[in-house]
């Protein structure tokens, strides 16, 4: 089934204050026992992500009752409002849609949020597709364990190519991200990220829809913003959706050093969310780069020289079998040792323009024009 709705704000303020008497008269219980989820999915020009979206939705093992999905259209002009108004679902799936011009994913998802009456929403990019036990895994978990707002992994798919395969390594790798994105064992504070994230209708009411005005980083100053309003936060490891990174070389370059510029804008709105171990890229970039100089102007003794290559070899050493033996595949083993390094360097490259910008009183910006490259 499918529909479209504009809401207006005294509409979705009433809304508020129906749910709001709802979890004042049910017990928590009860909530539980009937919970329905929104997968809400903001669209931009994306269609034929959608339709990968869509067919594995379809493959979903859970009550078709209790979720819905809900695509909110941020402008697009690849024919994705007749597509999806004339979409049939062959599971019984049910499809609503909203539309509004061009603001980006975080006025996308408010939108969402606006106009569902679930009880969580989960948010999920449009360049992901799910395992079929994906929901009823997050289910499982919401059922046994108190949680205000939860984020799961993402993964790679065998179907990958090798460039993708290389780039999904070095994004959930430890050597990567340091087990960021929603490794057990990571050395950061999770925060989920909309790629794979929800929150219960009770946080969305308390603390409203994310920041628009956040072009990178929305996610994680929204997570930021759940944790300083009390909620309970949770990683659910066995929930995780393939994430087919739209990309390149040159499109993962200027993606990575958009969020090293947005590392020091959350650090403007959330002092905690800058740590030691976010400055390690920009050290490890001026390093490499500081001792290179040095060796090519002969300022040092040769032995520098090969302690560097040592250690860069070393790294890939490491990159390359842990990828070899994630991927059991030769080339995405080889490439995600470049990718690595790109990954890094280009973080470590927007940490310092970022941290430039805010020390001479400016706001940080990286890529704005062509975010993603020419196709």
């Amino acid at each position: 089934m499918l529909e479209s709705s504009e809401e207006e704000n005294g509409v979705c303020k009433d809304r508020r204050k129906i749910h709001l008497i709802r979890f004042a008269l049910l017990t928590f219980a009860e909530i539980k026992k009937h919970m329905r989820y929104s997968i809400i999915i903001a669209v931009y020009n994306r269609l034929e992500e959608v339709m990968e979206l869509l067919a594995s939705a379809e493959k979903l093992v859970f009550d078709r009752s209790r979720f819905e999905l809900l695509f909110v259209d941020d402008g697009s002009k690849d024919g994705f409002k007749s597509y999806i108004q004339s979409y049939v679902s062959s599971s019984n799936l049910s499809i609503k849609a909203v539309f509004q011009s061009n603001r980006g994913p975080g006025a996308a998802r408010n939108h969402g949020m606006s106009v569902s009456d679930a009880d969580y929403f989960i948010f999920v990019d449009s360049d992901c597709f799910f395992p079929p036990e994906w929901l009823a895994q997050i289910d499982t978990y919401l059922q046994k364990n108190n949680c205000d707002a939860f984020g799961g992994r993402d993964e790679g798919h065998p179907s990958f190519s090798p460039l993708l395969k290389a780039i999904n390594y070095s994004m959930t790798s430890f050597l990567g991200t340091g087990g960021t994105r929603g490794n057990a064992k990571s050395i950061a504070k999770f925060y989920p990220r909309s790629f794979n994230m929800g929150i219960s209708r009770e946080v969305y009411l308390k603390i409203g829809g994310m920041d628009e005005g956040l072009r990178h980083g929305q996610d994680m100053d929204y997570s930021a913003r759940i944790y300083e309003a009390g909620f309970k936060v949770c990683l659910i490891t066995s929930a995780y959706v393939y994430h087919k990174r739209r990309t390149s070389i040159r499109k993962f370059y200027r993606q990575i050093f958009n969020w090293g510029v947005a590392r020091i804008n959350l650090y403007r709105r959330h002092k905690s969310m800058l740590k030691p171990v976010h400055f390690l890229p920009a050290i490890v970039l001026l390093g490499v780069v500081t001792i290179l100089v040095v060796v090519i102007l002969g300022i040092l003794p040769s032995l520098f020289a090969w302690l560097l290559i040592s250690g860069i070899v070393a790294i890939a050493l490491i990159a390359f079998i842990q990828s070899l033996l994630k991927y059991k595949q030769f080339l995405p083993a080889i490439l995600s040792v470049p990718v690595l390094y790109i990954q890094v360097f280009a973080y470590g490259a927007g940490f310092i323009k970022g941290l430039i910008q805010h020390l001479l009183g400016k706001e940080p910006r990286g890529y704005v024009k062509n975010y993603y490259g020419k196709k």
